[in-house]
């Protein structure tokens, strides 16, 4: 009887144990559910040039200060959506007195306003960096740096510059390179230790080469160059886009003719590339024909395996001056604003640049590519 329940209890473990195992395997060779597919996203916003003539300057300042309060007020809540909103510096922070054309030196205050419209990075490679020499160059850099403004173009010296440069913008799981490179400075020499990133296809491969080292998913060539004031780019233009897609370069941002120049999209290597021309002006006293307006353009990259563009839009945006309004400073001006709050003579003018533009971009079959972004509170 007791060598029985012995033999029961064995074969009851046993029985235990194997059951205990099957069903480990039955759990184990259950399909778990398939994951949605994880693709991280980056919203990217380019604008063209940022001016100070001293027009801009002289109607800005007030007893004490300078006060810039409206420049952007209908225009931040876009510019804060997204995670990176980049635009041309096409001034000097060099001190007083303050200066507009042709050698730009803005107040401070200036700078505060655009932090606080929402840009985090801003381009300084263009034709016046160099507008107050050595010390303009210098002392926008260190304000730059302490707004914790991220900037590529110009540098102190050669050490700043490896260390900065290529400049790399981290989040959501993207690192982006932007490069940032000037056809001139207007005839004026840059000084020892600093340096300006000038157009140099040798010092740009080089450039590219880092970018790639550095594992970057897209590489954005942020270029100064053009002819002003031609809405077509030259064949110098066209040429060293290539040859910068060619090189590995995924998409291309222009300023400096001051008007808005064709949008492409070109394929290289089975990729898309985004070529912006030129922006045009963001905001300055600039009044003839096509100048007093300007682009902003809004690129969301998609990641999975690889980086890529998933979609691009632009919209236009136009500057009223005091001369125009009546009112004491300038204001930016989304192109969907309600006309029932401008004056016949604002609205007339913010209708002319954008049935300009709207013509030149039909003409060019990218219309379809235009986005409204306001809505009357």
């Amino acid at each position: 009887m007791r060598y029985f329940l012995l033999l029961f209890t064995i074969s009851l473990s046993l029985l235990c144990i194997l059951l205990s195992q099957t069903k480990r395997v039955e759990l184990n060779s259950v399909p778990k559910s398939i994951p949605i597919s994880s693709k991280d996203t980056l919203r990217l916003l380019f604008v063209g040039d940022l001016m100070q003539h001293q027009e801009q300057i002289n109607a800005a300042y007030t007893t004490k200060e300078y006060d810039y309060s409206s420049y952007f007020k209908y225009v931040t809540e876009e510019i804060k959506k997204a995670d990176f909103a980049i635009a041309n510096l096409e001034v000097t922070f060099g001190g007083k007195p303050y200066k507009g054309y042709p050698t730009f030196s803005a107040p401070d205050e200036y700078l505060t306003a655009i932090y606080q419209a929402g840009f985090n990075v801003l381009l300084t490679a263009n034709n016046h960096c160099l507008d107050k020499r050595r010390k303009g160059l210098e002392r926008t850099i260190y304000l730059l740096d302490s707004m914790n403004i991220l900037h590529a173009g110009t540098y102190k010296n050669y050490a700043e510059r490896e260390k900065k440069y290529p400049l790399l913008l981290q989040k959501n799981n993207f690192r982006i390179a932007i490069l940032n490179y000037t056809y001139g400075t207007n005839g004026i020499p840059v000084t020892s230790p600093n340096i300006v990133n000038y157009i140099d296809t040798a010092i740009i491969s080089n450039d590219i080469k880092k970018c790639k080292e550095l594992n970057s998913d897209i590489i954005i060539a942020c270029m100064h160059w053009g002819v002003e004031y031609k809405t077509l780019p030259n064949d110098e233009q066209k040429s060293l886009a290539k040859w910068l897609l060619k090189k590995g370069v995924d998409h291309i941002i222009g300023s400096h003719p001051h008007v808005i120049q064709p949008i492409e999209i070109q394929h290289y290597n089975d990729k898309k590339h985004l070529v912006v021309y030129s922006l045009g002006n963001y905001i300055s006293n600039m009044s003839a024909r096509h100048t007093d307006g300007g682009l902003m353009v809004k690129m969301e990259l998609t990641k999975d395996s690889i980086a890529h563009l998933s979609d691009y839009k632009y919209s236009l945006v136009w500057t009223a001056r005091p001369v125009q309004s009546g009112k004491k400073n300038y204001q930016l001006y989304p192109i969907n604003i309600q006309t029932d709050s401008l004056s016949n003579s604002l609205n007339n003018s913010l209708r002319k640049f954008a049935n300009d533009t709207r013509e030149f971009f039909h003409k060019l079959n990218i219309k379809d590519k235009e986005y409204f972004f306001y809505k009357k509170k």
